[in-house]
């Protein structure tokens, strides 16, 4: 809801797309610069006060948009700065919030945890923004106290969790603990080959980034048809995380991840030569229901194969990962786009993200080979994963 509202009174107030596009920069620069250390912190003290900081912060933030919106002061550099402080605060939420799923269930149960997640996940890419849009009708204000009641109650509710288990390292701040994160990536082939594969999966497979083209241009369907074009990938990811809560994945991990990415890579090509909206609509619900497929995957392999001290910091370096490879792929999306057309575009980055999947089951023979969620690679004590 609050990205709809922001990036409306943005664009309102400006009516320039360049500042609408320094938006998103203004929440992407605190996360590349901060997520590293929030993962430290995370790693430090306690998750549920972290998370639930932040969202008192974010609410204050909120707070101050209402209170700038209704008195008829509000200017484009107030939202920035607001767009700025959100996504510092998100910076240390984020890889916080995924750190504390472990500590909330137990081993067995993660995958279907992480399955819940991104249901979750889905249901609010829905409905989240749809409400955003529909309290748009009111005033960006209705939309902004709304979400400080949905912040309000998520922060208590947070801070209301009881834990399973704590564990926390006593370690010195510096910048040696800060990379420790990042040694343990590498150091971890299973670990290092499926963030990296989650980064240049989404770098090249951003049809989504191009939807408003396909819509206008390709499709000729307008405005409605962009919002089923939009809404196609979230309900196929919706349903599938449904079905992964009761049939979680156990066995033959390796398979299941990479035939995910090779139905992604090929629903992705479908998309692109589609000139019909319902095939259109089927290939975008097979992508969104393939990417969660491989989200659960990669999530689950994180966090069991992560020791709970760690948690923090490798989510952190996950995150970043994550991060990057959204906004790096929406602008590969249309760098390409403007080159080679959006057509061309979505087929070569489906094309790609098949070679990716491709070159990683060799460069990571453990990863395609895996059988289970915990690694046993050679050099690997026991229940070092966790």
């Amino acid at each position: 809801m609050l990205t709809v509202a922001i990036s409306w009174q943005m664009y309102a107030l400006t009516d320039s797309a360049f500042k609408l596009g320094l938006v998103g920069l203004a929440e992407f620069i605190p996360m590349l610069l901060l997520t590293l250390v929030a993962g430290q912190v995370a790693d430090r003290f306690d998750r549920r006060r972290i998370v639930f900081i932040c969202q008192l912060t974010e609410a204050v933030v909120v707070s101050l948009l209402v209170a700038a919106t209704l008195g008829h002061w509000i200017q484009s550099y107030h939202i920035l700065i607001a767009a700025a402080i959100l996504g510092a605060s998100r910076s240390f939420e984020n890889p916080t919030g995924s750190a504390l799923v472990p500590d909330l269930v137990e081993r067995e149960e993660l995958p279907q945890a992480a399955a819940w997640s991104a249901s979750a996940g889905q249901t609010a890419s829905i409905v989240g923004p749809s409400l955003g849009g529909l309290l748009l009708w009111i005033g960006p204000s209705a939309v902004y106290f709304t979400s400080i009641g949905a912040l309000l109650i998520s922060a208590f509710l947070i801070l209301s969790i009881k834990v399973k288990r704590t564990v926390r390292k006593d370690e010195a701040v510096s910048m040696d603990s800060l990379l420790n994160g990042l040694r343990f990536v590498f150091k971890r082939k299973i670990i290092l080959g499926t963030i990296s594969l989650d980064l240049f999966a989404v770098l090249l497979g951003g049809a989504t980034a191009l939807l408003p083209i396909f819509s206008e241009d390709v499709l000729h369907t307008g405005e409605w048809g962009l919002g089923l074009l939009r809404t196609a990938p979230a309900v196929g990811a919706l349903l599938m995380s449904l079905v992964l809560t009761r049939y979680s994945i156990q066995h033959a991990i390796g398979k299941y991840l990479f035939s995910s990415l090779a139905i992604f890579g090929l629903a992705t090509i479908l998309f692109a030569v589609s000139k019909n909206l319902a095939l259109s609509l089927v290939a975008l619900f097979l992508i969104g229901a393939s990417d969660v497929v491989s989200v659960v995957i990669r999530s689950t392999l994180v966090q069991l194969n992560t020791p709970h001290e760690m948690q923090g910091r490798v989510n952190a370096v996950n995150m970043l990962f994550i991060g990057t490879s959204n906004q790096l792929g929406e602008f590969e999306s249309g760098t390409m786009a403007n080159w080679f057309g959006a057509v061309n575009a979505t087929i070569i980055g489906g094309i790609g993200t098949l070679v990716v999947a491709v070159l990683w089951m060799y460069l990571f023979p453990a990863l395609r080979t895996l059988k289970t969620f915990y690694d046993n690679s050679p050099g690997v004590k026991e229940g070092e994963a966790g």
